[in-house]
């Protein structure tokens, strides 16, 4: 008797762990891909799962947005330039049965072929374009990229070129250039401001041609301007006898 309870207990013990270990718990942001006896059988969704023990065996693979740093690379420009680029490569698993058997590694194998696609393209621009178009250049690697990489299951949603070493020479030869530019714009605006204040200027003097009294109320204002800057003595000829006979004029014409 004791010995038939003993191998139900057992029996029962058996059946418990082969339940258990049946269970799979696959997370929110991981996709499940069964082996049974080495061949692919199924995709797991989320949650909780149930397998074959002792036969299926089950990878899990993240299916978040990863973000991966491609080393420096070295590349001379269409124009002979050399040039140290830095970039990050965004990207992530659509397809978790692609990316487990289509590839041993395909983190890694992203990065590396991020590397070479870097250096193809960019080499093939003028450093003019890489400074002036660089919008344009990350959304042609992103594009070559992932047209590579869509075989693994991959879908590459961005690249950014992050920073751009020049040489020291050349960097320094960009700062006079710059600098020239801002001097050459600062003289068209200065000579800019002399030609209307010239014109202005013309248009007044032929206001005050025509009314000779209006150039002495112009002197006697830039005086009061002159004076209320700090105590000064000012000498200038007047003739007053012609003054007051032209006022006099003036008041019989009227």
């Amino acid at each position: 008797m004791s010995a038939s309870i003993s191998v139900l207990l057992t029996l029962a013990v058996l059946v418990v762990l082969l339940f258990l270990s049946s269970i799979r718990i696959v997370q929110q942001y991981q996709q499940g891909v069964v082996l049974r006896l080495g061949r692919y059988t199924r995709s797991l969704e989320p949650g909780v799962q149930f397998v074959i023990p002792l036969v299926d065996s089950v990878r899990r693979i993240d299916m978040r947005i990863r973000v991966e740093n491609v080393e420096n690379q070295d590349i001379i420009t269409k124009d002979s330039v050399p040039v140290t680029l830095n970039a990050v490569v965004y990207y992530q698993a659509v397809n978790a049965q692609k990316a487990l058997l289509d590839v041993e590694d395909y983190r890694k194998a992203t990065r590396t072929l991020a590397q070479t696609i870097l250096r193809s393209n960019l080499g093939a621009h003028t450093m003019q374009e890489m400074l002036t178009d660089q919008k344009k250049l990350d959304d042609l690697l992103r594009s070559e990229l992932d047209r590579a990489t869509e075989p693994w299951g991959i879908k590459v949603t961005g690249v950014e070129i992050r920073s751009m070493d020049l040489p020291e020479g050349l960097r320094r030869a960009m700062a006079k250039e710059a600098e020239a530019e801002r001097e050459r714009k600062a003289k068209v605006i200065a000579a800019q401001g002399e030609f209307e204040a010239a014109e202005k200027l013309a248009e007044a003097a032929t206001v005050i041609s025509k009314q000779p009294e209006a150039m002495q109320l112009r002197m006697l204002q830039t005086m009061t301007e002159i004076a209320a800057e700090k105590n000064s003595t000012i000498l200038f000829p007047y003739d007053a006898a012609s003054g007051l006979a032209s006022l006099f004029r003036k008041s019989q014409e009227q």
